[in-house]
């Protein structure tokens, strides 16, 4: 778990609030523990817990001018490549999302998950395969 908020924040020291605060939040929280996976139920707190941090922190800036960045639009890859995530199976839209936009290691996933380490990668390469004939097709 701390590990996953050290990736996120990138801050030791904030890793480490947020993990004391994650702690709190479970130790309250263990009444309404269903039994579920302990590992998966920390992390989920973990992430709510670091969700709640960013929203704290959240202040709104005015943006500059896209152009003055340097930042190109949108693309239609970005397009594409939701749209053939949409497609995709549930489990392995779900395992890709996890791994490669929402950020947690396939050790964490395979904690969430309750399987092992191995099944976990497994399923993504199949995942990813899978991801890549479907955006294959449509181009």
């Amino acid at each position: 778990m701390c590990g996953f908020l050290l990736r996120r924040t990138r801050d030791p020291h904030l890793a480490e609030d947020l993990a004391q605060e994650t702690f709190v939040k479970a130790t309250r929280a263990l009444l309404g523990w269903r039994g579920e996976n302990p590992a998966a139920w920390l992390l989920a707190i973990a992430r709510n817990v670091l969700l709640d941090h960013v929203r704290r922190r959240r202040t709104e800036l005015a943006l500059p001018d896209p152009d003055d960045l340097g930042v190109p639009p949108i693309g239609v890859d970005a397009l594409e490549v939701r749209d053939v995530l949409d497609r995709l199976p549930a489990q392995h839209r779900k395992l890709l999302e996890l791994v490669y936009l929402e950020g947690f290691s396939m050790v964490e996933v395979a904690a969430m998950t309750g399987k092992k380490h191995n099944t976990i990668k497994t399923a993504v390469w199949r995942a990813r395969a899978t991801f890549a004939e479907e955006y294959g097709a449509t181009r």
